[in-house]
């Protein structure tokens, strides 16, 4: 059993973390270091898995087998290479998020927000940082791959 004082400090991590993770995904799509979608995603790991730091699979529906799949292979393939995994709910929100930073781009272009990878960012390195020891100290504590759920707003 989990006492309460440090179920209520994990919370605050996990919010922390959650909002680090969104600021990081804003800003590496508007430096064009978002690539999202599992084709997308799956033709990037294939040409340079070197240039991906980060590997988000988000998914709210656990039952959907197919995508499950998915998940499995692009998790065995960034474990080899050695790429951080986060695995995220809240599709909804990474709508509002990525969906609203170009409001030009077509429905179907962003609307598989299942895989996104995050390819050397510039700026804001921080916060792939705080996303990267989130991650790092799940894996200690045996979550092979961490999760995080985002919060609507």
């Amino acid at each position: 059993m989990i006492p309460e004082e440090s179920f209520g400090a994990m919370e605050h991590r996990m919010q922390s973390v959650g909002l680090a993770l969104e600021e990081l995904l804003v800003t590496a799509q508007k430096q064009d270091c978002l690539t999202v979608g599992i084709y997308e995603s799956a033709k990037l790991l294939n040409a340079d898995p070197d240039s991906v730091v980060l590997c988000v699979l988000a998914a709210d529906d656990e039952d959907d087998v197919a995508l499950q799949i998915h998940f499995t292979l692009l998790q065995a393939f960034c474990c080899d290479s050695g790429i951080t995994i986060l695995r995220v709910s809240g599709i909804q929100r990474l709508q509002q998020l990525l969906g609203a930073a170009d409001a030009n781009r077509n429905q179907e272009e962003h609307g598989d927000l299942h895989c996104m990878l995050v390819t050397n960012p510039q700026a804001d390195h921080c916060r792939l940082q705080e996303v990267g020891t989130y991650c790092q100290e799940s894996r200690r504590l045996d979550q092979w791959v961490p999760q995080l759920v985002l919060q609507e707003r």
